[in-house]
């Protein structure tokens, strides 16, 4: 998007317009500042992710207002602008009294605890922080515009919610240069201070929260190996010639990639090789020590001479994961094509020609698609998914399903309304996929609401086994309703991809029932929503021994079970070992 014109922008996110099927994400833009144009870059940012955006622009300069008659939006996005403010008091900043500062630093936070009120329960708020970088100042002095703005974002990251994140606008000023952000006589005839290379910028910033509340993160970075993680073709060159030497030119900058990927692999970030070469020369290298990635970082390798389409296949089959989940990084024009045409949901990324920019870019495509927002089971990923293949190859050696999983000794914790939980089960909502009976995406603040409420509860599981501990992998949110029948309704059932198939689901569902069967519930109802990547469990339900009440041409299915007909599966070898409420 950074390379389109704002004219391509346009006429790009008008043919996108309608070819987008599922429910609207709906965001409301509130701003002090004439903003317009932020409209379409955004429509189609969301688009090209498939993503169907409803974006509203509130009146001008009515945040307060606005902010308190806001309909029941995903997203509210705030632009408050220190150049509006300032400009309004018609003076030369500097000179404000000591009085009038005080005034002002007190009226603006008491606005802003305001606005965060009034959208407290909008699922998802993004704040701008406060600039003073629109004004000329002596360097070697703190101007009172400075004073001011510290102080304002001081509160604002004191006083933010759990549904409130903050975009820093200083950033984005220093990435697209302050001169080519602000076109002061377009602020100055028609209060629009931002430049379309700035704005397009701020979608960019935008990007990870959007798709992080849709489910759209990617979840693994795939490598090539010669001249992308190392300068040279280690085939060809020996071990000793190729080039990712931290002290030298131009082997620090492959050195530097490889430290961003260690690291992003203790994130839950899922770091993987897919590289034409022989293993045994790749694994030599790796085991060398010259290298910042090691194996402990890998999840996965695929080292042959396959074509590379074909292993990214395998590589998001033997992970459980989608291509749509998966950036490859390549050094070389025709496997990027390759992959771009018969992968078109693998995202790619070319290694620049210039490779001194190579980390620095690499890094901006991770920040705007990743979530470094650990959990404690994100920090231990790649082991789990090395455990799972464990598993894999554990199963090869019984004879059946039952027996292979009568031995891995399965332990299953079940917590409700777990506060500690929240970010963990937010976070499974937004990423999981498989095993998801209705894909519905929750964030932190709605998931702390949930728990709040006395109509509803969220069981979550935790999972061991004798090849280690998997962690919270499962999420069920039950709303009840106090009717004549006394009804429970499943409003999400979902599980990690770590633990399908081990029949964790029918124990999880066992409980439920039974947890609303001891409560005096009588009925029990559940939906099933096709996506595209749920087919797995359009049957669970319909298997578990529930009723079929209706379905639709848009493959919404509803189902409906009498608890006390409800026959639970047995499956004695997994044990529950602990039920926190």
């Amino acid at each position: 998007m950074e390379d389109l014109k704002y004219t391509a922008i346009l006429q790009q996110n008008k043919a996108l317009a309608g070819t987008i099927s599922g429910k609207p994400y709906r965001i409301s833009i509130l701003s002090n500042v004439t903003i317009n144009s932020l409209k379409e870059i955004l429509e189609y940012n969301c688009r090209i992710h498939q993503i169907e955006p409803e974006i509203e622009i509130g009146n001008f300069d009515n945040i307060i207002q606005d902010s308190a008659a806001i309909g029941d939006r995903d997203m509210v996005i705030i632009c408050y602008d220190m150049l509006s403010i300032v400009d309004d008091l018609n003076m030369y900043f500097e000179a404000i009294t000591d009085e009038a500062f005080n005034s002002l630093k007190n009226r603006m936070k008491s606005e802003i605890d305001l606005i965060l009120k009034n959208l407290s329960s909008i699922p998802s708020v993004v704040f701008n922080t406060f600039s003073a970088s629109y004004f000329v100042n002596d360097s070697t002095q703190v101007s009172t515009a400075e004073k001011l703005v510290d102080s304002l974002n001081l509160h604002l990251e004191k006083m933010k919610r759990s549904n409130t994140r903050l975009i820093n606008i200083d950033k984005l000023f220093i990435q697209t240069g302050i001169n080519q952000a602000i076109d002061y006589r377009f602020y100055h005839s028609s209060k629009a201070p931002y430049t379309v290379a700035f704005l397009k910028e701020y979608v960019l910033a935008l990007q990870p929260i959007v798709l992080g509340n849709n489910g759209k993160l990617k979840k693994a970075l795939i490598f090539d190996c010669d001249n992308t993680l190392w300068k040279g073709i280690v085939g060809e060159d020996g071990v000793s010639g190729i080039d990712m030497d931290a002290a030298s030119a131009p082997g620090k900058f492959y050195y530097k990639v490889q430290q961003i990927a260690a690291y992003l692999s203790k994130q839950g970030v899922l770091i993987g090789l897919c590289s034409k070469n022989n293993s045994d020369d790749v694994l030599e290298v790796l085991q060398g020590g010259n290298m910042a990635l090691h194996d402990e970082h890998l999840v996965i390798k695929k080292v042959n001479w396959l074509d590379k389409a074909t292993n990214l296949r395998n590589i998001a089959q033997e992970l459980n994961i989608g291509l749509d989940s998966i950036v490859f990084v390549d050094d070389a024009s025709f496997e990027i094509n390759l992959i771009e045409e018969q992968l078109a949901d693998v995202l790619t990324f070319q290694v620049p020609i210039n490779v001194a920019a190579y980390p620095d870019q690499l890094l901006r495509l991770i920040n705007r698609n990743f979530s470094l927002n650990t959990a404690t089971e994100d920090s231990a990923k790649t082991q789990m998914y090395k455990q799972q293949f464990e598993r894999e190859d554990a199963k090869a050696t019984f004879n059946s399903i039952e027996d292979y999983l009568a031995s891995l000794e399965l332990a299953v914790a079940i917590t409700v309304d777990s506060q500690q939980d929240i970010p963990r089960i937010a976070q499974l909502t937004q990423k999981t996929n498989q095993f998801n009976l209705t894909t519905k995406r929750y964030t932190e603040s709605q998931i702390e609401d949930f728990m709040q409420r006395d109509d509803t509860n969220i069981f979550s599981i935790s999972v061991k086994d004798k090849f280690g501990d998997s962690g919270l992998t499962g999420v069920a949110i039950v709303v009840v309703i106090d009717d004549d029948e006394k009804t429970a309704i499943i409003d999400s059932f979902l599980m990690s991809c770590r633990i399908i198939g081990r029949n964790i689901e029918q124990v999880f569902l066992n409980h439920l029932i039974s947890h609303f069967a001891s409560r005096g519930f009588q009925k029990i109802r559940a939906d099933y929503v096709a996506t595209k990547r749920n087919a797995q469990v359009a049957e669970f339900y319909s298997r578990s021994g529930f009723q079929l009440l209706s379905s639709n041409i848009e493959g919404h299915t509803s189902y409906t079970a009498n608890i006390s007909d409800y026959v639970p599966h047995s499956h004695d070898y997994i044990k529950i070992t602990a039920l926190s409420y």
